[in-house]
């Protein structure tokens, strides 16, 4: 016999890799630019000429034995000290390389993480909407993820059902600011109250609560907002991150773990990593491009092009009667459904060659998210069709 949950997550891929697949053969039937895609969050501005050059000069003057070899299992040390380098001198951390573990992508820091934590009953409480691979990194781990509904108008937290939600099985809290799907980021206020919970919460049952951090989105922030560091603010704290968004490398799958040197346990934390890490077989994330992160360390993509589009598309979706969450960060608008079924409201906008993700799966009905990380001509190009839609429901 095989292993029948995984064949069944292989045979049934996620509804926004679906909508992506049938956005593939829309496009191949009527054409590319007559198909409006707003399904997956993939970059779709180009790699900062910095990355380039730093590729090209790894490539042409770099040891070409060594730089395709192996390294140290959790990340080559000199890449690690550059990570935890960066980190303090931005957020005023004492983060040592033996902090830091180089991952492929902020999927397997996840993966590593809960695996590293979790054991057999364990909880893990996230807020919706939420990326819908948590449950399935969560319980691959053994944990259960248990989702807790966001403030209805703001996304922000909402702490009277977190506190109801706590409880003696709960492990950790997962967060994601910039957030999927929302773009919501959470506020200094927000970050300072959930911490302050949590360490009132660890003291009271004499056992901690860790506060993971899903960063793919941190430099994508607009209009002067920030995103608070987690480590600035709670001890026991971990951050996953990737280098996909911010330098639109998300095909090469390169990230990292920090791990918070002020947590008592924190050397405990990071060898339970590694650990993890070893039993996935998640080792030795590619040398190529963790020199890459290291020769271009502080740098970001254009994200002023997401900017624009956010605000082209919030403002004209706002006029044709839609009501929608204007995100501060990350590129994707949550939109409210005309409509109580969401599903069906994407399903209608497919009439229109619009393709939306409903948001059941990211735990929260009655919206459908738009991945505005596309050419600007698109946004131009769908704007008529989406005034048809919302004309369709008499807004």
């Amino acid at each position: 016999m095989l292993n029948e949950k995984n064949v069944k997550l292989g045979k049934v891929r996620s509804s926004i890799r679906e909508l992506y697949e049938y956005g593939k053969k829309r496009k191949a039937e009527i054409g590319e630019e007559n198909v409006y895609d707003f399904s997956l969050g993939n970059p779709s501005v180009p790699v900062p000429e910095a990355v380039s050059n730093a590729l090209v000069k790894l490539v042409e003057e770099g040891d070409p034995v060594s730089l395709h070899g192996y390294t140290s299992a959790q990340g080559d040390f000199s890449v690690r000290k550059s990570v935890a380098e960066n980190l303090n001198a931005r957020f005023k951390t004492k983060l040592s390389a033996d902090c830091i573990y180089m991952t492929c992508g902020a999927a397997a820091s996840l993966a590593i993480t809960f695996n590293a934590l979790l054991n057999s009953g364990d909880e893990v409480i996230t807020f919706a909407p939420y990326f819908p691979e948590y449950k399935v990194f969560v319980e691959h781990a053994g944990g259960k993820l248990s989702v807790v509904k966001s403030e209805e108008d703001t996304f922000q937290i909402d702490f009277t059902a977190l506190e109801k939600a706590l409880n003696k099985n709960t492990k950790a809290v997962l967060i994601n600011s910039p957030n999927n799907p929302s773009g919501v980021v959470y506020t200094e206020q927000t970050v300072k109250r959930l911490c302050a919970l949590l360490e009132n919460y660890s003291k009271k049952r004499g056992e901690p609560v860790y506060l993971i951090s899903d960063e793919p989105y941190r430099e994508l922030v607009f209009g002067g907002v920030t995103v608070p560091f987690v480590m600035n603010y709670y001890s026991r704290s971990i951050v996953c991150y990737s280098y996909s968004k911010c330098l639109s490398l998300a095909g090469e799958r390169i990230g990292y773990i920090a791990v918070n040197s002020e947590a008592e346990e924190w050397a405990e934390i990071y060898a339970g990593l590694c650990g993890a890490g070893r039993a996935l077989g998640y080792v030795c994330a590619p040398h190529l491009f963790q020199e890459l992160v290291k020769a271009v360390s502080g740098k970001t993509s254009d994200i002023s092009v997401y900017e624009n589009n956010r605000n082209k598309l919030c403002s004209a979706l706002t006029e044709y009667g839609f009501t929608v969450v204007k995100p501060d960060g990350a590129f994707y608008l949550f939109v409210k459904s005309p409509e109580p079924d969401a599903n069906a409201f994407a399903d209608r906008a497919k009439r229109f060659e619009i393709l939306l993700v409903a948001g059941d799966d990211f735990g929260c009905e009655g919206y459908v998210r738009v991945a505005y990380c596309v050419s600007p001509k698109v946004i131009e190009s769908a704007l008529p069709s989406f005034r048809a839609l919302a004309e369709s429901y008499k807004l």
